[in-house]
């Protein structure tokens, strides 16, 4: 890899797009990029390794104000990793909330698929239990 990339290579060597880059470096996540003489963005390889980092971390669902934190902490390789732990653990417990959530809407459309027995939409029990009751609230 050359010392120096245009964004297309930049974003091609970390798995992301040019956009991508553009919109990190608008938010301060990516530090401006350095001209060439004809004002096209070149960027380091320390620079692609931030995007994989960045690329990485959002795949596994972490926000990017905790990348944002995760960076600044990964830039001193001799602090102590707890914030890093603090926030991994943050976020595993949100994901383990989100799936246990979703693992009750999957039971209760489970539980409403059940409940239909074919025929119109006038016996549908599905639409029936979605539809309001007379007193405005939906019926279960």
């Amino acid at each position: 890899m050359p010392d120096e990339l245009t964004i297309r290579e930049a974003a091609r060597a970390a798995g992301t797009t040019p956009e991508t880059v553009r919109y990190y470096e608008r938010l301060g996540i990516l530090p401006p990029a350095r001209r060439a003489a004809n004002n096209y963005r070149r960027y380091a390889r320390s620079d692609v390794r931030r995007l994989v980092f960045l690329r990485k971390g959002r795949e596994l669902g972490f926000s990017l104000d905790d990348l944002q934190t995760l960076l600044a902490v990964s830039d001193d390789p001799n602090r102590d990793c707890a914030e890093v732990d603090r926030l991994t653990a943050a976020h595993l417990e949100a994901v383990e909330q989100k799936i246990a959530g979703l693992q009750r809407l999957a039971d209760e459309l489970r539980h409403l698929s059940q409940q239909c027995r074919g025929g119109r939409i006038r016996e549908c029990r599905i639409v029936e239990a979605l539809s309001p009751s007379a007193d405005g609230q939906g019926r279960s």
